[in-house]
């Protein structure tokens, strides 16, 4: 292998620490137990974070007075962008959604303050105006502001809501996208979501509409050429088997239903729009749960079945062997 040098990391670190690199990472971790506010408090001036562009040299960050909305992913603290970290580290507030692990929040900066803004199907702790006014207060007191949201903050997160309120008050804001639920859960099924032999089309649709009148074009979504993702509609699964059936889809149709997407208590429910409910009522999931409806659903099916008999073949094997 000549002309290759091996670097080792451990032999790296011991050759960069000293005694002077190591009182200034000692220094900033102190530093970093006062919030914004206490530095205020005693008269000083809060630390600026020197090494924020130390991958990224460009990157400008998160400054007092700005809010960041960002998407946290699907659930797994890995599937978050390295943008969102950073912004998650510079923040002295961060506001956050019901779908933000604990996972995530332990990540936070020890300074950081922390508002509470989930919303749940029939309940919403604080109204979507107190969140705008949430945020822009925070914003106006000096802070660095990030609006943490599960998944994409612009895939029904109600970021234009957000943006608005922003705007109107004068805030510079930062948008930073996430992995959204559906791109989660497909990616850990190992099920494409188009498909050249199955979907051509994809589409997201929310089954939590305005108004309990109002309904998708559902002779628009009935299509055997496309998959369909519904976002926070398991309370509506029933309307939802029924009205694709009625406009054109076959009993047998494939769906499936997946909970928790992306972390290690996800599950699946693979049915059919014939029987789904009567599966749901036999196995039923949590929320926040996913449907989805097309026949790359038999993909992870198949791939299901396929892992089961592998799995049960090697425990054959071992005991065999034993």
């Amino acid at each position: 292998m000549s002309g290759l040098i091996r670097w080792k990391w451990r032999d790296l670190m011991v050759s960069s620490i000293n005694s002077a690199t190591l009182g200034i990472s000692m220094a900033r971790l102190t530093e970093g137990l006062l919030s914004r506010r206490e530095w205020r408090a005693i008269g000083g001036q809060a630390p600026s974070r020197t090494d924020a562009g130390a991958i990224t040299p460009a990157w400008d960050g998160l400054l007092p007075g700005q809010v960041a909305l960002v998407g946290a992913g699907p659930g797994d603290p890995e599937l978050m962008t390295l943008k969102a970290w950073r912004m998650l580290n510079a923040a002295d507030a961060v506001v956050y959604d019901r779908l933000v692990g604990d996972e995530i929040l332990a990540q936070l900066p020890m300074h950081c303050e922390r508002y509470y803004v989930g919303k749940a199907c029939g309940n919403h702790s604080v109204p979507q105006d107190e969140i705008g006014a949430l945020m822009v207060r925070l914003a106006k007191e000096g802070m660095r502001v990030v609006r943490l949201k599960g998944g994409d903050p612009g895939i029904f997160g109600r970021m234009g809501e957000e943006l608005a309120a922003l705007d109107e008050a004068g805030i510079t804001r930062h948008v930073v996208p996430g992995i959204t639920a559906a791109a989660g859960a497909a990616a850990s099924l190992g099920m494409p979501l188009t498909d050249r032999a199955h979907a051509q089309r994809l589409r997201f649709v929310t089954a939590q509409l305005c108004s309990r009148n109002d309904q998708p074009e559902w002779q628009q979504l009935a299509h055997r050429d496309e998959t369909l993702l519904f976002y926070m509609g398991l309370n509506r699964l029933d309307t939802i088997c029924d009205e694709l059936q009625r406009h054109g889809l076959p009993s047998d149709w494939p769906m499936m239903l997946v909970a928790n997407a992306s972390l290690p208590e996800q599950q699946a429910l693979h049915g059919t729009l014939g029987d789904m409910v009567a599966r749901l009522a036999e196995c039923p999931l949590p929320t926040p749960c996913l449907i989805i409806v097309g026949s790359v659903c038999e993909m992870a099916a198949g791939r299901d079945l396929v892992m089961a008999a592998a799995m049960a073949h090697s425990s054959e094997r071992e005991a065999c062997v034993a």
